[in-house]
């Protein structure tokens, strides 16, 4: 079927399904080109709805960049609900791109953004619905090369039988030098082979068809062996060294979506070293954007697409070193325009009077802030130098400045925590809503995300396991029990949906088949709760002979093997395992701004930034050394 023929299809039923917005395309600033003048077309995937895809800022980041290449085409592609996928397959029809309704097996490439576990079924529905066969041994040279990235990806074994490129770390400069290698491979029409290989050789690529496991008889790896000579051991996540500027010209969705707003990452990477935290540990070093070229993205993106949040993007915005020139400038701009200058991730320790002050013009509407945990015990477990008179005299700052709503975020499951531990959450928050009511009376809210530890790949809780379903549920009827007060709000992820995500995170590749045989069974859309096929996974573990507890309820051995061990983030794993010691004994380790600790990053990254002196990075030029390794 062609791109007419689509358009023809469509037309006959697209207003009988739920928002027909999401399918046709044709938004404000999407970009439409010539194919005649292209040499290589892309279709960017995000495998969930449009609703959310559209404002995934990897997304927006790569559909800029891309399409300044001139004889480059990158075009979007999102997963349909239910409605609009039972029409297309009862009518044959391919899943396409947005901009020009071309069947995604007529692409190139498709570069697909997993940033979370809980897509790994939606991406087998998204190839089978665009007709492409979704193990990669299937796929010949005729089928669009599969390349895959995102958080998820920092452990690729689970989805390695579907995917014919890993970009392991950041993919702005990748991702034009795989096009480069493409475009080459093309024209000398070789094997398919011959482009993997080509490919492999680019730093931090990882080629999954090019390595074979081997486990022990207790189920652990063994090893992961290279099966070609030039093959790499390890694989080394790509860095950018100068972050380059942000896109300036967002697509306006069509429909209303979660989020709309201009999004405009001011930092990348987080010294604070939250033990919990992936993200903080896997996108170090930090580095930061100048401040003239934030503002000048904002303001071009402002301009062109009517929004009216502005969203300051980070692991940790308040971080930022230039943030109160940032905010000051912004609030000099834009009060008058009543915009919403969003912070999502402020840190306790550094909210101030002068940022309230500046963010109060606004249409700001809230404060959230991750205090993570309660108890002092569990502070020190998850590196966490918060106190509770800290968090207090926030708390009452920003109620005193007229505010109304506060979110804290919390966490349980925890190593090591009791019940008297998320107890402690509770007491805590009766008091910040005290402090609420004191300064506001009865306008006061307090909303609460209770989130459930997972161990997570590439930090320190690697070694741990998950809590159990019988606990966490204890432990959230403590919290509803303790907190049915006027003015507080919880929110929380489902047991069940926790358990997910701790085995699809620390799988191994025997995962593939699991997943498949899910997806076989009906599994998809599992990040929504309502959606979430327990049944269909359990069976499928089954039918594989794979226990789901040997990857959440087991305490790692010291020296064992893991299933990404051969990805390297920068951050040793000798420091990983020493940070999980010191939580152990609840001691706590000081931000790396005031000090290096030699966690890797500076040693591993020393080319890079010897070839970019100017970067703003913040490793010290001399890393310190361990006592273990002078």
């Amino acid at each position: 079927m062609n791109s007419k023929e689509i358009e023809e299809q469509l037309d006959q039923f697209l207003l009988n399904v739920q928002k027909p917005g999401r399918y046709v395309g044709g938004e404000f600033n999407s970009i439409q080109k010539n194919p005649n003048l292209i040499k290589t077309r892309i279709a960017l995937a995000f495998p969930d709805i449009y609703d959310l895809g559209v404002p995934n800022l990897g997304m927006s980041i790569f559909y800029d960049q891309l399409n300044q290449i001139s004889d480059v085409w990158a075009e979007r592609s999102y997963l349909p609900w239910e409605d609009m996928e039972a029409e297309m397959r009862k009518r044959k029809i391919p899943l396409y791109t947005l901009e020009s309704k071309t069947p995604l097996s007529e692409m190139d490439m498709i570069g697909i953004t997993i940033p979370y576990e809980s897509l790994y079924t939606n991406v087998l529905n998204f190839l089978d619905l665009a007709q492409i066969p979704v193990f990669s041994k299937d796929r010949s040279a005729e089928h669009p090369l599969i390349i895959a990235g995102g958080h998820s990806t920092f452990n690729p074994e689970p989805m390695s039988a579907f995917i014919d490129v890993f970009v392991i770390g950041e993919g702005e400069e990748v991702f034009s030098e795989i096009i480069h290698i493409y475009q080459s491979w093309k024209l000398e029409n070789k094997a398919k082979i011959e482009l993997l290989h080509e490919i492999s050789s680019l730093e931090g690529v990882y080629i999954p068809s090019f390595y074979e496991p081997e486990y022990h008889s207790d189920g652990t790896l063994a090893r992961l062996t290279p099966v070609f000579v030039r093959a790499k051991q390890k694989i080394q996540k790509r860095i950018t060294a100068v972050l380059p500027p942000p896109p300036k010209h967002f697509v306006v969705p069509l429909i209303d979506v979660v989020q709309n707003r201009v999004a405009i990452e001011i930092m990348r990477g987080c010294t604070r070293g939250c033990r919990f935290c992936q993200a903080g540990f896997v996108t170090r070093p930090v580095r930061e954007r100048p401040l003239e070229q934030i503002i000048e993205s904002i303001e071009t993106s402002v301009e062109e697409t009517g929004h009216e949040e502005i969203a300051l993007l980070s692991l940790s915005s308040s971080d930022y070193t230039q943030i109160q020139p940032l905010v000051s400038k912004l609030h000099e701009i834009y009060n008058k325009r009543k915009l919403n200058i969003s912070l999502p991730s402020l840190r306790i320790d550094t909210v101030s009077v002068d940022i309230l002050e500046k963010l109060r013009g606004s249409r700001f509407s809230g404060f959230t802030l991750a205090p993570e945990a309660a108890s002092e015990k569990i502070k020190r477990t998850i590196n966490k130098h918060i106190t509770e008179d800290l968090l207090l005299e926030t708390v009452d700052m920003i109620y005193s400045h007229g505010w109304q709503t506060i979110k804290l975020y919390f966490m349980i499951g925890l190593p090591g925590e009791t019940l008297e531990d998320v107890q402690a959450i509770a007491d805590l928050c009766i008091k910040v809503i005290k402090i609420g009511r004191k300064n506001i009376g009865k306008r006061s809210q307090l909303n609460l995300g209770i989130s459930t530890f997972v161990p997570k790949p590439h930090t320190p809780f690697q070694w741990a396991k998950a809590d159990d379903p019988e606990q966490i549920v204890e432990k959230q009827k403590l919290l509803k029990d303790s907190l049915s007060t006027p003015g507080i709000k919880i929110t929380w992820s489902q047991s069940d949906t926790t358990m997910f995500e701790s085995w699809s995170s620390r799988g191994d590749r025997r995962q593939s088949a699991v997943i498949h045989r899910a997806w076989q069974l009906g599994a998809k859309f599992d990040a929504w709760q309502d959606h979430f096929n327990k049944e269909a996974w359990i069976q499928a573990f089954e039918e594989n002979h794979l226990d789901p507890n040997f990857y959440m309820h087991r305490e790692r051995g010291e020296n064992e093997i893991f299933p990404w061990d051969h990805i390297e983030t920068g951050v040793s794993k000798r420091i990983l395992r020493k940070e999980y010691e010191l939580s152990l004994k609840g001691d706590l380790r000081e931000d790396c701004r005031s000090g290096c600790y030699g966690c890797g990053v500076n040693q591993s990254f020393a080319l890079i930034r010897a070839e970019n002196p100017d970067s703003k990075w913040f490793c010290p030029p001399t890393p310190y050394q361990p006592e273990d390794s002078k």
